[in-house]
């Protein structure tokens, strides 16, 4: 039987363990993906630890996985535009880790033939989440954003975007992952105590919007740069948005991964794979996800 990867308590990554599963069947509108590869992202590991378990708790096993990259297995009825064979990737919902997925076939998105399937596979939640972020926020030509944790998943797609609309980027990292977001085309800079005066220092002209990945300390800096609470906004930072009335940011657009996908395939937009792990070891990809210190994905592979 088909295999897929879930955990029975929440836990440290050796909780996690292979289950069979059924073949799944496509219903009306859906496709019956092979999976080839399968994102990682925080999300999941938050989940796995059971951070979220007091406002949303899972039914045992729980998989997880919500991006994924594979080929057409079967098409149900009434899905047009896509065959048995074709090459895809998208999102889900906590079913990515695994071998065979069942999704809508409108959150599916071609595959271009140069993008390999890690990359496919570790596009879609980054991505979507990056673009719909700066579109809430605003973002346009002119524009200077400043990103925190740049070098991360988001930071790194969120970066390219900002710079292909025409907005200036300034991102916090660690100091060894400056020249990485110089040659993403940021200015970095190092968080920590004197942040606010290190970032005015970059800027004659102030910063007019924020992308915040890290919460805290950040969004404290934040505020008391961009006088317009309604263009900061966080990913991650749930008490800051009751507390300052900031925007809570994030969200899926199929029509966003298809632009995506088009910068890709045009050579304008590189996604950065972090390490890649054979399905089997979710467990080291969560340990390489949690650490915090990834620079692009951590991507799951299915033979």
């Amino acid at each position: 039987m088909p295999m897929a990867i879930a955990f029975s308590a929440y836990g440290d990554p050796e909780v996690l363990h292979p289950i069979d599963i059924e073949p799944p069947t496509p219903g009306t509108g859906q496709l019956r993906i092979r999976v080839k590869a399968a994102g990682v992202n925080p999300v999941d590991v938050k989940l796995r630890r059971g951070d979220f378990a007091a406002t949303m708790p899972v039914d045992f096993p729980q998989r997880l996985g919500n991006e994924y990259a594979g080929i057409v297995d079967q098409v149900g009825d009434g899905v047009a535009g896509l065959t048995v064979g074709d090459e895809v990737l998208g999102s889900t919902t906590a079913q990515g880790y695994a071998e065979y997925v069942l999704v809508d076939a409108a959150d599916t998105v071609h595959k271009p033939a140069s993008m390999p399937w890690t990359v496919a596979a570790g596009l879609p939640a980054v991505g979507q989440t990056a673009h719909t972020a700066l579109h809430q926020l605003g973002v346009r030509p002119g524009d200077t954003v400043l990103i925190h944790a740049a070098a991360g998943g988001v930071g790194t797609v969120a970066t390219q975007l900002a710079r292909l609309s025409g907005a200036t980027v300034i991102g916090t990292a660690s100091h060894h992952n400056h020249d990485y977001l110089r040659s993403l085309g940021a200015t970095p800079v190092t968080y920590g105590p004197g942040l606010v005066d290190r970032i005015r220092l970059l800027t004659a002209d102030g910063v007019d919007a924020v992308l915040d990945a890290v919460g805290g300390e950040a969004i404290a800096a934040s505020l008391a740069l961009v006088p317009d609470r309604q263009r900061i906004g966080t990913l991650v930072d749930a008490h800051a948005v009751s507390e300052h009335g900031i925007l809570r940011l994030g969200g899926r657009s199929t029509a966003a991964l298809r632009e995506l996908v088009t910068l890709y395939a045009e050579g304008r937009l590189h996604i950065p794979i972090h390490a890649t792990f054979p399905l089997s070891q979710a467990d080291q990809a969560h340990r390489a996800v949690q650490t915090g210190h990834a620079r692009g994905k951590v991507v799951l592979t299915v033979s």
